[in-house]
């Protein structure tokens, strides 16, 4: 099958000619007629890593009512189908109980059911914000699309392509905390502009606690960027700062060294952002656990 890049944008019918149409014909594979769900099984090339189990509920519910509107579209494996779109409408129709689902038969290649699985996902906008801004890079990697071109191809605006592609320069951890949806990505933004990796996992850690909006992350953020205190850590020897940053990598929080003036004296300040996170520490430190906390 030869892949056209016009018209992503207006959806799966640019690109498979034929798959909103609902006629029941098993000679013509550009049609769309019904398979055994069980003869389905879901694609190692689904950019989706994670399912809302339930939004599945839902569909599900919508789907005994209504049936499924829209045909799954798949390619075959010997006597089987391999899914290219519409997991969450197959995984839906088992829950709700379907014997048959009306699907579309592809010829496609590997290189061309990933572009169609990922075009499909980031045009429905209800993969997390790690699953989409993975989603473009595999389009900007795999098939050396411009971000403009995905911008055109999938219908949103370039900058808002960026700003997801941006989020994958954070640290796994933080990555997580995204996708899980503790952290939105707004604020995780934020943080792209603290340098060091400890200080943008304690700064997460006291976002997600204290529950911080966008603006309030980034007054944080630059709080800890051109802050007093900060300003007072960067006077220090470069020895002792080596080993502030190795201390907050250790611990996963922030960490002060605040030496007092004309003195071999001073304070060591560990942060902590909720009871768990403290007892995380503790037990860092210690080995042990944190006993009847106040």
């Amino acid at each position: 099958m030869s892949l056209s890049k016009k018209g992503l944008g207006r959806g799966l019918s640019a690109l498979i000619p034929g798959a909103s149409e609902a006629k029941s014909d098993g000679k013509d594979e550009s049609l769309s007629y019904e398979v055994a769900v069980e003869r389905i099984t879901p694609s190692p090339l689904q950019p989706r890593r994670t399912f809302d189990e339930a939004k599945i509920s839902e569909l599900a519910s919508s789907i005994r009512n209504q049936g499924i509107i829209q045909p799954l579209v798949v390619r075959r494996k010997g006597d089987q189908y391999e899914l290219i779109a519409g997991e969450r409408r197959w995984r839906a129709a088992m829950k709700a109980g379907l014997e048959r689902v009306p699907v579309v038969v592809r010829d496609a290649s590997d290189h061309e059911a990933l572009q169609l699985a990922l075009v499909e996902n980031l045009q429905r906008e209800d993969l997390n914000p790690i699953e989409e801004a993975s989603g473009y890079r595999r389009l900007q990697e795999e098939f050396q699309w411009s971000q403009e071109e995905m911008a055109e191809k999938v219908g949103k605006s370039r900058p808002a392509i960026a700003n997801s592609m941006r989020l994958l320069a954070l640290p796994h951890e933080i990555q997580q905390e995204i996708a899980t949806g503790n952290l939105p990505a707004g604020q995780a933004r934020a943080l792209l502009a603290l340098q060091s990796e400890p200080l943008i996992v304690s700064a997460c850690r006291e976002v997600i606690a204290k529950g911080l909006s966008t603006r309030e992350a980034e007054k944080l953020v630059r709080h800890l960027k051109f802050g007093k205190r900060r300003r007072r850590e960067t006077s220090l020897d470069p020895n002792l700062r080596s080993v502030v940053e190795e201390m907050q990598r250790a611990l996963g929080t922030r960490v002060r060294l605040l030496p007092k003036s004309r003195s071999t004296k001073g304070k060591i300040e560990i942060e902590y952002y909720s009871l768990p996170d403290l007892e995380r520490i503790i037990h860092t430190i210690t080995g042990s656990q944190l006993r009847n906390p106040a």
